[in-house]
Formats: structure tokens, C-alpha cells, sequence
């Protein structure tokens, strides 16, 4: 069971998780960021400059978590913010427009640069946005959904203009990553048991990866993995 408020509640933050934006200008990076973080859509939004971040504070199974979502601009020219932009990410959205086939087309070039500047581990959702202009669509979702399978992403798509499945794709990747987190956690706290060293170094976490248009709900809430 995940829950979330508008903005940061005063309780203890147990757990801060970084997520980054990424995926080709104007495909509406900015409005899904708004939209999760303060529910909000702006018909005449501008073009990020740089580098800007939300929070936003949710109850995932009883624990506090905050996150942390960062978003850059799209544009060739902002690419030198890569490595800060990148560090300590444990997860990642990977965001197209489907009206545009060349924003879905660049996503295999943004994935490469994620994963060679972030934690091999970390979470990544693709997300297919617009789903609002049906009538326009130039990306098929088997073309989507073939991809991220055969990435091993988790895959949706989203309207941040009629809010349709981004509350869904944030808490897709943050229970994931909670759930890693707390694997982790129950392998270090067995090993203080077994009279060993609480190091988590050289302990491979595997994150399953199965393409999915909408994450089943028992999915979000009791993944056994």
C-alpha cells in the first residue's frame, strides 16, 4: 500500500530516493514532474533550463519515503550536467511522446547514456506520454511494450494532462526500489545474525524487470521476488 500527500509532511523521512527524467524535449517531462508533485498541469509551460528538482513525501508500506525527483532539459546543449545529474539516481524514467516517433526512436540513446552513468541497479520505467492524443499516435504500444521487454523495463503510458497513470508510474518505480532497499536490508540484518559483517559490497541485487502497460495492484503491493 502506497500513499502520498502533496508536498512534505513534518513526520520522520525514513527512506530519501532520488529519481531522474530523461527522454527528448517537449515530451512532457516537466508536466508529469508537476503533475505527481503538486498536482498541477500548465497548458503553457516553458522549456526547462538546466536542471530543476520537486519533492514529494509518501507512505509506502508504513515507512516514510521521500522523493526526489529530478528533471533537465532535453536539448543536446544542457548534456554536460550528465554525471551530477546522474549520481546517486535509484531510478529512472524514461520519457517519449507518442505523437512523436522520433522522441520513442532516441529513447535505446538515452537509455545507453543512463546506464552508463548510473548504478546498474537502479529502477527504470519507460513512459509513453500523451496518451490523450490517441488520435495522433505515431508510436504503436507493441512497439513500446516489445522494447521495454526486451530491455527489461517496466513500461506505461501516461496523460499528465488528464493525470491518467502517473501517480501509478511513480509508485511502480519507488515501491520497487523500497523493496531492493529493504532486501538489502534483511540480507545485511542475517548476516549480523551469522556472526558476519553488515557490508552490503559485492551482494548482487537483481531487479526483475518485466514489461508492463499497467503494473498489476498486487504487483505495487506485495511483490515476493
Amino acid at each position: 500500500m502506497a500513499t502520498g500527500s502533496y508536498g512534505d509532511a513534518s513526520q520522520k523521512i525514513d527512506y530519501v530516493f532520488k529519481v531522474v527524467l530523461i527522454g527528448d524535449s517537449a515530451v512532457g517531462k516537466s508536466q508529469i514532474l508537476a503533475r505527481f508533485s503538486r498536482n498541477e498541469f500548465s497548458l503553457d509551460s516553458k522549456a526547462t533550463i538546466g536542471v530543476e528538482f520537486q519533492t514529494r513525501t509518501l507512505l509506502i508500506h508504513h515507512k516514510s519515503v521521500k522523493a526526489q525527483i529530478w528533471d533537465t532539459a532535453g536539448q543536446e546543449r544542457y548534456r554536460a550536467v550528465t554525471s551530477a545529474y546522474y549520481r546517486g539516481a535509484v531510478g529512472a524514467m524514461l520519457v517519449y511522446d507518442i505523437t512523436k516517433r522520433q522522441s520513442f526512436d532516441h529513447i535505446p540513446r538515452w537509455l545507453e547514456e543512463l546506464r552508463s552513468h548510473a548504478d546498474k541497479n537502479i529502477v527504470i520505467i519507460l513512459i509513453g506520454n500523451k496518451s490523450d492524443l490517441e488520435d495522433q499516435r505515431d508510436v504503436p504500444i507493441e512497439d513500446a511494450k516489445e522494447f521495454a521487454q526486451k530491455e527489461g523495463l517496466f513500461f506505461l503510458e501516461t496523460s499528465a494532462l488528464e493525470s491518467t497513470n502517473v501517480e501509478t508510474a511513480f509508485l511502480t518505480v519507488l515501491t520497487e526500489i523500497f523493496n531492493i532497499v529493504n532486501k538489502k536490508n534483511l540480507v545485511a540484518s542475517e548476516d549480523r545474525g551469522n556472526g558476519n559483517p553488515a557490508s552490503l559490497a559485492g551482494k548482487k541485487i537483481v531487479i526483475p524487470g518485466p514489461a508492463q502497460e499497467i503494473p498489476v495492484k498486487s504487483k505495487l503491493c506485495c511483490r515476493s521476488s
